[in-house]
């Protein structure tokens, strides 16, 4: 049945203005980095009267951006690679296999979301400074190979697979491996795209953790990279927006990208409990 003009009119002004609200801080951060230093201060439009491409050529040699991005790629590939490989096969486990407190482990689980990140970053920190990875690649990437999100996601995902496709595989001698790989796997990559783009996401923005277990630029991710340039750089907005908007740029590519898979495995990683 076709919906009245005025629900349409006034969902599409919702909508409008949600976009609104989202796009013009990304405006205003890429027209204030192409603005001079006295313009930040002077200028009431949010157009600038001139157009300073210079300014990420400036914010990008004023600090070792470059090792940055390779430092947040390297924490962003090994966390999204790692989430796909463990939390797929812990969410097989939950979803097909039958063992004991199977229901009770998967409750804990759903329980340890409402657990603060705060409460498990001491003693996270503990225990990679006394394995001594502090400023190292492990300390970034080896603590957070796992994600209770990411368990819970595919496996909600795992259970709308229909179990006659797998014992059809089983019963032509595919292993149980085997139907995880062939049949598993390719059934579900829409979930897969919906957890590595969270996980990219949460790896790239993290700013707490890579402070904690950083100490040099050789390893500092992006984030932290920021920070400490808005230290140095922090009463010049044009530069800091410069570099705030090339460490965004990554993120935009990547849900561009993905959108669609995210959009689809988000609505049917629930549908059959």
């Amino acid at each position: 049945m076709r919906q009245p003009l005025a629900l349409r009119l006034g969902r599409h002004a919702l909508l409008i203005t949600g976009a609104a609200v989202v796009i013009v801080p990304f405006l205003w951060m890429f027209t204030t980095s192409l603005q001079s230093r006295a313009e930040t201060y002077t200028n009431t439009s949010v157009i600038p009267t001139s157009w300073n491409w210079q300014n990420y050529l400036t914010a990008w040699e004023a600090a070792p951006f470059g090792q940055y991005y390779l430092n947040s790629v390297v924490m962003a590939v090994g966390i999204v690679s790692s989430h796909l490989v463990f939390d797929a096969m812990a969410a097989y486990a939950f979803a097909r296999l039958t063992f004991p407190f199977r229901n009770t482990i998967f409750v804990v689980l759903l329980a340890a979301l409402m657990v603060p990140t705060f409460v498990t970053i001491i003693p996270a920190y503990t225990i990679v400074a006394d394995l001594g990875w502090i400023d190292t690649y492990a300390a970034l990437i080896v603590p957070r190979m796992a994600d209770v999100f990411g368990i819970i996601l595919l496996r909600q995902f795992f259970v709308s697979i229909p179990q006659e496709l797998e014992d059809a595989a089983r019963i032509d001698g595919c292993s149980r491996i085997g139907t995880f790989l062939r049949i598993i796997v390719p059934l579900s990559r829409p979930a897969f795209a919906t957890l590595a783009i969270f996980s990219f996401l949460f790896a790239w923005n993290d700013f707490l953790w890579p402070l904690l277990v950083t100490n040099t630029d050789e390893v500092r991710t992006i984030q932290i990279g920021l920070s400490s340039f808005v230290g140095r750089y922090g009463t010049s907005w044009n530069y800091l927006m410069a570099g705030t908007l090339t460490a965004t740029i990554p993120s935009i590519l990547v849900f561009l990208f993905f959108q669609r898979a995210l959009v689809r495995g988000i609505t049917t990683s629930g549908l059959k409990d």
